[in-house]
């Protein structure tokens, strides 16, 4: 009898690798298919020509542009921010501490928020101070978005900082502040990864930026214009009645694909290099 259960969840197990490949197969087929005719030199280093909605010339290269800016300021911004809190959580606060619970608590809740609440709740403060949508819009929304994935991705990984090596640590007459030092070297795969799926979410969100940063033709040239960025010209585009827009924005999904890979490839390079002074 445990045979035959094991051989089913073994045939479920395959079921559903097979379905997850096919999934993944079928969105590069179709973003290929109708995103490689439309790929061009000009796709990456032009603006868009007559307008993003009907122009049939030009490329992606606002868009490019814009989520490079807004995506590299909210990384920056959410670590300066998410790297404190893990290690006060961590260090600072007792394992048991209800603050420590608690935050975590608080965090998890803003994980499973969806970003267009994001969105909502950063044009509700934009429209409070009388800001407009912008590019510095965009960056607060994207930095709010991803800090709770920072801060809990890190934070699993810190909790397994072995005590011991806090302990010898702090036997060595070291400071919680030296300590912390330490454990950056612990926790540096942890932080990559948690770069990773940050900037992974950051550059695929449409719904957060869509009310705080606008859209443009034009590359921003101040934090107060608006900006463009490749999930929003993918949403637009798609919805033009003309077909070389239309197939404009494929070719915008298929750069926004490869994008991802790239981003996935260097945070497993990143994880391995840093994984060798991980002490187990």
């Amino acid at each position: 009898m445990k045979f035959v259960v094991e051989k089913i969840f073994y045939v479920l197990m395959v079921l559903s690798l097979l379905l997850v490949f096919a999934f993944l197969g079928s969105i590069l087929i179709t973003i290929i298919k109708n995103g490689w005719p439309a790929m061009s030199w000009d796709m990456v280093t032009k603006l868009p020509g007559g307008g993003f909605y009907i122009g049939k010339e030009g490329g992606v290269l606002n868009a490019i542009v814009g989520s490079v800016y807004i995506v590299g300021a909210s990384t920056v911004l959410g670590l300066c921010i998410s790297i404190p809190i893990v290690f006060f959580v961590n260090i600072y606060l007792k394992k048991d501490s209800k603050l420590a619970n608690l935050t975590r608590l608080s965090f998890d809740v803003l994980y499973g928020i969806p970003s267009i609440v994001y969105g909502a709740f950063a044009f509700t403060i934009m429209i409070f101070f009388g800001l407009r949508t912008s590019l510095l819009g965009g960056i607060i929304v994207i930095t709010l978005l991803i800090i709770p994935i920072f801060v809990r991705s890190m934070d699993e990984v810190a909790r397994q900082l072995p005590k011991e090596l806090l302990d010898a640590t702090y036997s060595l007459g070291a400071t919680r502040l030296e300590a912390i030092k330490v454990a950056i070297r612990q926790i540096a795969p942890g932080i990559a990864t948690a770069t990773l799926l940050s900037v992974g979410r950051a550059i695929g969100d449409a719904a957060g930026v869509m009310f705080t940063a606008g859209f443009t033709d034009s590359i921003p040239t101040s934090l107060n214009q608006p900006a463009a960025t490749l999930p929003l010209s993918i949403f637009f585009q798609l919805s033009s009645p003309t077909p070389e827009v239309r197939e404009r924005a494929y070719a915008a999904a298929l750069l926004l694909t490869i994008i991802v890979l790239i981003l996935s490839i260097i945070g497993r390079m990143i994880t391995y290099r840093f994984s060798k002074n991980k002490i187990k």
